[in-house]
């Protein structure tokens, strides 16, 4: 009587073994699939089906004959203003406080001490900042405690709000504009505004005339200052190169020379303390 022959007794007894056991392991795996596509039909019966969906506001689906309706057209042009003044929001902060005077008297002494690079506009920028901060405090105070408290605690409309805490700006750019002198810039932009009566005061004077003035008044004082703080230095320059003239000393170049007599003349003075203390006093106190 003879045995079924196993993988020992065949020819190629690896290759026959390797085949069935690729068979029980396909086995196997053809079980799992049919346990596994089971669980889901199993999950679905118990839990209620509640399809995905994403619901849109009716002005995104109505179309484009929607979007271009009267009512459809004033809620985009809103939208368009709304992203306009986020977008210029850094810029009008800065230039409705006094970083436009501290940030150009700067640069001009880095230009007239001669040095090209230093210290760096980051660094000139950061110091322009803080100064700004320090200056700007007790206006963003009086804004804050006149226009966001009350609105955020729904005491005062949103109009009454942007009354309130434009106010304070209004007086610092206009006693800043008194101090320096430069009301006439006040009326050349008002010449170019729709007739409308005369104004009294700046709190009449409006927001479309007394930004550019401030910022033209800004400009002008800061160039001023920067032409007393280039004086001296320049002076310097001045002997320095008769200096060298005289001597004979035509080939060397006298920045060589000065460079070195400005920065030396700058710390003996304590320069950054005189310059950042009369920027300082250069704006009319806000109280």
């Amino acid at each position: 009587m003879s045995s079924t022959p196993s993988c020992a007794d065949s020819v190629n007894p690896g290759r026959k073994c390797s085949a069935r056991r690729r068979r029980h392991w396909a086995a196997w795996l053809a079980i799992g699939l049919v346990c596994l596509s089971q669980f889901p039909a199993a999950a679905a019966q118990e839990m209620p089906n509640h399809p995905l969906s994403i619901k849109l506001s009716e002005g995104l689906t109505a179309g484009p004959q929607a979007w271009t309706s009267p009512e459809g057209l004033s809620s985009t042009i809103e939208i368009m203003l709304l992203l306009t003044v986020l977008s210029m929001a850094p810029a009008i902060l800065l230039m409705t406080t006094c970083f436009v005077r501290l940030i150009v008297v700067l640069s001009l002494l880095r230009q007239a001490i001669g040095t090209q690079t230093l210290p760096p506009s980051q660094v000139i920028t950061a110091i322009a900042m803080f100064i700004t901060l320090a200056i700007m405090t007790p206006v963003w105070t009086q804004v804050y405690q006149q226009a966001i408290v009350p609105y955020t605690a729904k005491q005062i409309s949103l109009e009454q709000a942007w009354t309130a805490g434009v106010a304070p700006v209004r007086k610092f750019m206009s006693m800043q504009i008194e101090r320096t002198h430069n009301g006439d810039d006040v009326w050349l932009f008002m010449s170019y505004l729709p007739k409308q009566a005369k104004p009294k005061s700046y709190e009449e004077v409006p927001l479309t005339a007394l930004l550019p003035a401030f910022m033209l008044s800004e400009l002008k004082t800061s160039f001023l200052i920067g032409f007393e703080i280039y004086l001296p230095f320049m002076i310097i320059d001045m002997v320095v190169s008769s200096v060298l003239v005289a001597m004979g000393m035509l080939m060397l170049p006298p920045t060589t020379i000065s460079l070195p007599l400005k920065l030396l003349l700058f710390v003996l003075v304590n320069g950054w303390h005189l310059v950042v203390g009369m920027l300082m006093q250069s704006f009319e106190r806000f109280s």
